[in-house]
């Protein structure tokens, strides 16, 4: 996988910033409100994950130099906004993934409830239509944003959000993309709260946009971590072997055994901010992002799924500079 960081985006009650992911937890912070974050247009017949996700996403873009503001993709990037040279970004060379397994389930779940009650669907307005396509939040941010290259959306189950940036890579090594926005969310609603049995799930989003090495040095875009291997096994101490060596530091999944990398730093994500699900690796990698703007040292891992799960996803992160040229560290 030869990848790089190069913006990431929040929208997490309590985390301004990727070092907060470690460091802080959602305890009495107010919910993300999206109106306030990128204003009411547009949003009315909006599920609450698309919200979310166009908030992390439009901050991303923004930090990756992709965009400035809230106006669609520029035509003119390359390092930070005020001192870069002039570089055209095709629309088409931007490619959007999305991670969320709960996503629209919420507005699913209300459809069926109306035609369950009426016997037909004289009741349903059009305007639901759309939220009904397990892709809405994909093609959402792709529309606002004038993003125009390939287009996915991932429901994969705990290792969705590491698996949606190993697909993200796939484009960009296959040359289907140049820049690939990653966004995991999940919304904290009565129809998920009900599925799962938490009570307080992750209400928010996390997303990272990567590209190339190459197209990252040609933009003179500030690398913030540089992506490794990834593996998908059948079990946590397999994915932890498979991953090689000894990290740093390691993003765990909940209630990860003491005995898997013992002595080894261990931030669990879920235990700070709620059961993440499809967010998850999305919010690891985010989190990897702040470790390594903070000082921290590399590698780190990123893991999701567990020994209960159907799969386990791994995932190495290793600190600006490690393995390519680009060594600049900027705000999340």
């Amino acid at each position: 996988m030869s990848a790089v960081a190069t913006g990431v985006g929040l929208a997490v009650p309590g985390a301004r910033s990727a070092t907060d992911l470690t460091t802080r937890t959602s305890g009495g912070a107010a919910p993300v409100d999206p109106a306030e974050r990128i204003g009411k247009k547009g949003l009315r017949h909006l599920d609450q994950a698309t919200r979310l996700a166009l908030c992390a996403a439009r901050d991303a873009l923004n930090a990756a130099g992709l965009m400035t503001g809230d106006a669609r993709l520029t035509a003119t990037v390359g390092g930070p906004p005020a001192v870069g040279a002039e570089l055209q970004v095709p629309a088409e060379s931007v490619a959007v993934v999305v991670s969320s397994n709960f996503g629209n389930l919420d507005s699913v779940c209300e459809v069926a409830t109306t035609i369950a009650a009426d016997g037909g669907t004289r009741l349903l307005s059009p305007v639901y239509a759309p939220r009904l396509s397990s892709n809405v939040t994909a093609s959402e941010i792709a529309i606002r944003f004038g993003l125009r290259g390939p287009n996915l959306m991932v429901c994969n189950g705990p290792t969705s959000g590491l698996d949606a940036v190993y697909w993200a890579s796939v484009l960009l090594s296959g040359g289907r993309a140049r820049h690939v926005l990653v966004v995991g969310v999940e919304p904290a609603n009565d129809v998920v709260r009900r599925l799962t049995g938490h009570d307080r799930p992750l209400d928010g989003a996390a997303a990272l946009v990567l590209e190339s090495p190459a197209a990252a040095a040609e933009r003179d875009a500030p690398v913030l971590a540089e992506l490794g291997g990834y593996v998908r096994t059948g079990g946590l101490t397999g994915c932890v072997s498979a991953l090689g060596g000894i990290p740093r530091a390691w993003l765990a999944p909940r209630r990860a055994p003491a005995d898997v990398l013992p002595g080894v730093l261990r931030h669990d994500l879920e235990h700070r901010w709620g059961p993440a699900s499809g967010a998850l690796g999305v919010l690891q990698c985010a989190a990897a992002v702040g470790h390594f703007a903070a000082g921290g040292g590399g590698p780190v891992y990123a893991v999701a799924g567990t020994d209960g799960d159907d799969a386990v996803a791994g995932l190495v992160l290793t600190a600006p500079g490690s393995r390519t040229a680009g060594n600049g560290v900027g705000n999340a």
